[in-house]
């Protein structure tokens, strides 16, 4: 499979505290890839190192094979690595579907010379925007909500917008940080069949999850980390079968 990340030797740390240390790791291109541990394995740091949140103290990250570990935040967004957050980050004072038109990869709008010069260019990059998040939120049962505050829907359907507003970025990876926390029912169900389709179509996609049923019904591969490092990577049955997981992350 075609690879389309590549995180190589990558450390990170606040003065004694190591958040990544010498972590290797590589996502393909249509693969889902599950990543546990403990809360403070660094999880949630990978993340916000992979995306541009965080800078590494050293090593390497590969997007298509381009080196991304030197480019700013909203660089990394543009070359499509989208990601939700663990808690959703919506724009409170916003409707569902403003929240949405906040995160296309590229927008000609943000250019003072498009719109003074190319204002045609400007309205139908807003159509096209408008369209594509009304499909999304139409894919996942949420259209009647377009025009609702974000703050008037219950908490799954919110969880739901955060997703939806990760795929108004339609670039290679795709990374989620507890999509499940707090889910269940009916969104619990939209949120496995949305991911099991992006990464049917060609996207690479990482999942931190408590939930070891989602990622045992969703991964085909799982990487286990502790303390910064990761311990183990194979399939999500010998994860789960595993010694050390057991004792580290169940704690028996």
């Amino acid at each position: 499979m075609t690879e389309v990340l590549r995180v190589e030797r990558l450390n990170k740390r606040f003065g004694g505290i190591v958040v990544s240390d010498n972590v290797d790791l590589t996502i393909a291109r249509g693969e889902i890839l599950g990543l546990i541990g403990p809360n403070g394995a660094g999880k949630t740091s990978l993340f916000n190192l992979i995306s541009g949140v965080l800078r590494p103290d050293s090593g390497r990250i590969f997007l298509n094979g381009e080196p991304i570990d030197r480019s700013k935040l909203f660089r990394r967004a543009r070359m499509g690595i989208a990601r939700t957050w663990q808690h959703m980050l919506l724009f409170r004072t916003m409707t569902v579907i403003d929240n949405l038109l906040v995160a296309p990869r590229a927008y000609p709008g943000e250019s003072i010379l498009r719109v003074t010069f190319g204002l045609g260019a400007v309205r139908a990059a807003d159509r096209q925007a408008r369209d594509r998040a009304m499909a999304i939120l139409t894919r996942m049962g949420l259209e009647h909500t377009a025009e609702s505050m974000v703050t008037d829907l219950p908490f799954g359907q919110q969880k739901l917008i955060g997703l939806a507003r990760t795929l108004m970025n339609d670039g290679p990876l795709l990374l989620l940080d507890e999509p499940m926390a707090g889910v269940e029912g009916a969104a619990y169900e939209t949120i496995k069949t949305v991911v099991r389709e992006e990464a049917a179509s060609g996207r690479a996609v990482c999942v931190v999850e408590h939930n070891v049923s989602f990622i045992r019904d969703l991964c085909s591969r799982a990487v286990f980390m502790a303390n910064g490092k990761i311990l183990q990577d194979g399939t999500v049955e010998e994860l789960i079968s595993s010694s050390v997981l057991t004792e580290l992350y169940f704690g028996v």
